[in-house]
Parts: C-alpha cells; structure tokens; sequence
C-alpha cells in the first residue's frame, strides 16, 4: 500500500510539474518566434500582409499605427472592395470603447467607481444568491473581477424581431453561447480573480442608459465617439442606408448570417480602422504632454484605467475597459482588446500608450486571424507573451498537456510496477 501511495504522489507532483512547466515555457516566449527583426517596421509590415494573404479566408482590413499615425494599411476581400472607413462589426472590442462611457459618467460625478452597480438601478437588479450583490462595483464590472458567472459570449439573433429586451436578456440571455448559462448573477466572490463576464458589460450597458437617461447608442455616439472624430462608428447600424459595411464570411468562405445582439455594449460596436487608429491615439499624450482624448477623459484618468486589476494564475491580465498584453519599459502598458462573434468574425486591437504604436486588424471568415497577429505584434514590439495570450495558448495547448499527462501515467505505473516490493 505504501508502495502505491509513494507511486501516486510521484505521478501527481510531477504532472504539475508538466503543468507549470508548459505555463512557463508559454509565458516567457520558449516556442515564440519575432515575425520581423526588432524595429523594422517594413519588415513586419510585410510579414503581416504575407501571412494575411495566406490565411485570409473572407475579408480583413489591418491598419499598422506609428507614433499616432496609420504607416501601413492593407485590405483584401473575396466580395466588394473595402476601404478604411468600411464598417465592421467588433465583437468584444465594443467593451473597451463602452468603458469610455462609463468613464464619461465618472468625470461628471454622476456614478462612483466603487458604488455597487445596484444602487443606480431601478430597471432591474441582480438576483439573491449565496454571494453579496454590494460587491458588485462599477469598477469590478469592468475589470471582469465581480464573480459573475453568466459565461457570455453572446451569439446574437437572426431577426431584429427576435431580440430580447435589456432587462430580459440580463435574466437569461437567450443567445448565450452556451445554453447551461447566460444568467447575470454572482456565483464566485470577488476576490480579485479574473472571469469574462458578457453580462458584466450588459450590466454597465444599463447603468449607462439609467444614469444617463439616455439610450445606450445614443449616449456613446454623442458623448464618445463623435467627440473623438469617430464619426463612423455606431453599436446600431442601419443596414438599408450604409452602403459601406463589410460582409460576413464563414470560414469555408461562404457568406454568413449577420446577427443583432440586445448586448450593444458588449458585442456591437460597428466601426473602421481609420476611427479605431483615432480611437487609439485617445490613448496617448500628445508631442508635449497634451492629452489626445480631446478632453473627454483626463490623462490622469486614462493612466488609472491602465492599472492592473485583474489577476490569472498570478499574471495581470486586466485593467478597466482593456486587456493588459505587456509591460512597455516605461511604467505602463502595452493595452487592447480582441473580439470573436460568430461565425468567424475576429477583431484585434492594440496600442503602447507612450511610443502610441498599436495595430487594428479586423477580420471575417479566419477565426483566430486578427488575434494571432495581434499578439505577434505584441511580441514583436515587447519580446513579451501577454497575459490574455498565455491564457489562449494554454488553452490550445491542452491536447499537450493530456498526452503528457498519459506519458508521465504510463511511465509511473511501469516504474511502480518494475520496483514493487517483492513477495516474501
């Protein structure tokens, strides 16, 4: 007996051994490979339209940004040509920009970050459960650390008809990409721990309009982002008068559905990568220290959204609005966020706040696409694995991880077997 107990603890130390070892080898890059040499822009940017053109299944629109400006852009589709003001629809990304609104309400003294959600709702409230409902904080809603666990991931609706109201939708959204959840609740304390919450942001997309007393579209659209030049852009398209938005492609190349979503704040930013590239320089200071937000949030206030506040495995993976990717070597960092709606709709987005370098790839028909190169651009600029891309690689690497685990099994029952106690 004693034999075996020694035999399985050495099989379970060692798998995670196995475990921490593949996390570690992810995160400091050991598999990673620098698509161009460091610096040379031309050299990545040729590297990222050659790997667009192999890959590139529907439509794709990459815009490389410089110190502030758009160096490189680059556009291809199977169907109608497209330009840097063609609309796509964002996915995850329209969180980041939601996060602005929020913000928008904090400058004006109207919300508290720290305030419990609750206390600015009359519409609806979040549901008793084992948990307490006060911890659920403006700011824990938008750093994904208020232990929801509603698992969305939105799927969107065929029809307009079909789309369910704010309210109903934060009871049980009823296009939850996995049918077992999609309830806005608490169901983890929150400790701090990091859990995408869709319904976090549907959440905020109400409190918005409460607050406000404005509709969600309408609030965003005059108080963010035609105050930021992003006159394109919207989170509700009228499909009958834009002539000028991208078509939906599955990834055998087909044309897909293009579906409505209740959760505009967190699934259907429409915009182009001329406004993201506008968007993006938002986030830096100007030549002389001059904040480039055309005052709609302070410098101050930018800085403080970039702090870490949400931890994965001990990594920080996430501030208020945006994915923490890397750290930049000035005190702050590399920030951004990524989408996917289906069917195969992939967004990047990405910008170092000091150089005010990022990227913008928005994608439809290569699931994974625009996330891929972002996190190569990442990597090309820092040397560095981010966060979120430790959590995606760890979670691609899971058939590694099993196999592994199989050969540590076999070899530690052959070896228990070979060295058991002999019969006396």
């Amino acid at each position: 007996m004693k034999r075996v107990l020694l035999t399985l603890t050495g099989i379970l130390i060692t798998v995670v051994l196995w475990a921490g070892l593949l996390i570690l080898g992810v995160s400091q890059g050991w598999t990673k490979r620098s698509m161009a040499p460091e610096g040379d822009w031309d050299a990545f940017a040729q590297a990222a339209v050659e790997t667009i053109d192999a890959s590139s299944v529907g439509n794709s629109a990459l815009a490389l940004m410089r110190g502030g400006e758009a160096t490189k852009e680059y556009f291809t589709s199977i169907g109608k040509p497209m330009d840097g003001d063609t609309l796509f629809q964002m996915a995850s990304v329209s969180k980041w920009v939601t996060s602005w609104g929020v913000m928008k309400l904090i400058k004006q003294g109207r919300i508290d970050l720290d305030a419990p959600v609750d206390d600015y709702l009359t519409r609806w409230a979040l549901p008793e459960t084992d948990y307490d409902n006060r911890q659920v904080t403006v700011r824990r809603l938008l750093s994904h650390t208020a232990g929801l666990t509603d698992g969305l991931g939105y799927g969107g609706f065929e029809t307009i008809e079909e789309v369910q109201s704010l309210e109903d939708s934060l009871a049980q959204a009823a296009d939850s990409a996995r049918p077992d959840m999609g309830a806005t609740k608490m169901g983890k304390p929150a400790d701090g721990t990091w859990r995408y919450s869709g319904g976090g942001y549907t959440l905020l997309q109400l409190l918005i309009e409460e607050v406000s007393g404005r509709g969600f579209s309408e609030f965003m659209r005059d108080e963010i982002l035609l105050p930021l030049g992003m006159s394109r852009s919207t989170f509700v398209v009228d499909r009958r008068q834009e002539t000028n938005l991208a078509d939906f492609y599955d990834t055998d190349g087909s044309v897909a559905t293009h579906y409505y979503y209740t959760a505009l704040a967190a699934a259907s930013l429409y915009t182009s990568t001329n406004d993201l590239v506008r968007f993006l320089k938002a986030h830096c200071a100007g030549p002389n220290g001059e904040p480039r937000g055309r005052g709609i949030l302070s410098e101050v206030t930018l800085k403080s959204m970039r702090e870490p506040h949400a931890r994965w495995l001990g990594m920080r993976v996430w501030a208020l609005g945006s994915m923490l990717l890397a750290e930049n070597g000035a005190d702050d960092y590399v920030i951004g966020h990524d989408g996917g709606n289906r069917p195969a709709i992939n967004t990047t987005v990405r910008v170092d706040p000091v150089s005010c370098d990022g990227i913008v790839l928005l994608t439809s028909g290569s699931a994974g696409l625009a996330s891929k190169l972002g996190s190569d651009w990442v990597y090309w600029r820092t040397g560095q694995v981010g966060g979120l891309d430790v959590i995606r690689a760890v979670a691609e690497m899971l058939m590694t991880f099993l196999i592994g685990v199989g050969v540590i099994l076999v070899a530690g029952i052959f070896v228990g077997w070979k060295y058991r106690r002999k019969p006396r």
